[in-house]
């Protein structure tokens, strides 16, 4: 069971990084078990097709992500603190990854969205309901600011919506340009979507 289980993993993290790199269409199940060093027949014993190793690499990286969004808006610092937190794990972590590999990943969901969204049904459904739930997890707080009189939005819910598709967008801009700067403006960015004061010079950007 454990080298069942291994194998399996492997063919998962091989995926991961190859859709990272040069995306989902261009990969082959061949090229994919070469990777993760399984034979093919493997892969078939995990997943029916290439479409459903995509999905479980989504779902994987979702609960990956998921953990970590919620450590960081849930905590005890203020709502705001708390989202300039996200962003700032958000850069340092593409900044890894370009120190890694070279290159900026940017982010799954978006890269599989402009890549997949229009061919793939189930790819399709399953990146809105985590988008949408990204939502769910900023909007609780953009909700909390507004209750203290931090930011001047009164529909939450657009505003929350606003501040994941500012964050996707300015991903995707590293990824464009390979350059972790372009995440610099994200949190002033997100004071002004939210009506929120801009930082006093000397305060964390």
């Amino acid at each position: 069971m454990g080298r069942t289980s291994d194998a399996r993993e492997k063919i998962l993290g091989a995926a991961r990084s190859l859709i990272e790199l040069r995306g989902y269409s261009a990969l082959g199940v061949a090229e994919i078990c070469k990777a993760a060093g399984v034979p093919k027949g493997s892969f078939y014993y995990f997943f029916e097709s290439k479409e459903a190793l995509a999905l479980t690499v989504v779902d994987e990286q979702w609960d990956e992500q998921r953990r970590a969004w919620t450590r960081v808006l849930g905590g005890t610092e203020e709502p705001l603190t708390r989202l300039r937190l996200l962003f700032e794990e958000t850069r340092a972590g593409q900044h890894a990854g370009q120190r890694s590999c070279g290159t900026v990943a940017g982010c799954l969901f978006g890269n599989l969205t402009l890549e997949l969204s229009n061919r793939t049904e189930a790819v399709r459904e399953r990146l809105q309901e985590i988008f949408e739930a990204q939502a769910d997890l900023v909007e609780a707080v953009v909700a909390e600011a507004a209750r203290r009189g931090e930011v001047t939005v009164t529909d939450t819910r657009s505003a929350a919506r606003a501040v994941v598709a500012q964050l996707e967008g300015q991903v995707m801009f590293a990824k464009l340009y390979n350059d972790t700067g372009r995440l610099a403006p994200l949190w002033e960015n997100c004071l002004a979507l939210l009506g929120a004061p801009a930082p006093r010079p000397g305060t964390p950007a």
